[in-house]
């Protein structure tokens, strides 16, 4: 029997948002938010709607190559809230603007995020990593 709880139905959003990033399917993670979803970058300004997003996984696709493994996926028992925690195995493969040089760096960095979710779709992104500590492996 599959459970169609809301905290079910929300996990399951976000298993299939993580599943997408970690095959490279920027579509499939669009797909997830909602046409005015609200990214908060880690250490950074609130971009809002989905063309926003896109034009931040173009950056992080021209950056960066990125898995994500293992994730743990929470949500609240009304599905209105979740959060994950991963560990990010990445190389750095071009300069992002205002950030050390790249020269395909390997780097493996614990991060999480906390989402919020509405009528099917991820509302809110808020991401979060300890960028002195990325910094430093990049060096």
């Amino acid at each position: 029997m599959t459970d169609t709880s809301p905290r079910a139905t929300t996990l399951a959003l976000l298993q299939r948002y993580y599943d997408a990033f970690n095959r490279g399917d920027w579509a499939g993670m669009l797909d997830c938010l909602s046409e005015e979803v609200a990214h908060d970058l880690n250490q950074g300004v609130r971009e809002i709607g989905r063309p926003a997003f896109a034009a931040f996984l173009a950056r992080m696709e021209a950056c960066y190559r990125e898995t994500l493994d293992p994730v743990v996926l929470m949500a609240t028992d009304d599905g209105s809230r979740g959060a994950a925690e991963y560990v990010v195995h990445g190389q750095y493969i071009a300069t992002d603007e205002g950030l050390p040089p790249a020269n395909g760096q390997r780097y493996k960095l614990p991060g999480g995020a906390f989402f919020a979710v509405s009528d099917g779709r991820i509302t809110r992104v808020s991401n979060y990593y300890n960028l002195e500590d990325w910094i430093d492996q990049v060096y």
